[in-house]
């Protein structure tokens, strides 16, 4: 476990809150008949980038050798 553990763990509370978010968004506008809610695409960048972030943070990966 690296020092950033606690810190990658706290942003994949936020992806997770953010897959939420996007789920509800989706599942309302497909009952509504409408497309791809506005935000989505952002939405998706931002879950996206805090991945990318939790896995820099989380260190690289060890092996044993």
């Amino acid at each position: 476990m690296t020092s950033y553990d606690h810190l990658a763990e706290r942003v994949d509370a936020i992806v997770e809150e953010i897959d939420e978010m996007q789920f509800d968004a989706l599942r309302e506008a497909s009952a509504d008949g409408r497309g791809r809610p506005p935000d989505d695409k952002r939405l998706t960048q931002a879950r996206r980038a805090l991945e990318k972030a939790a896995h820099l943070l989380r260190g690289p990966a060890t092996r044993d050798v």
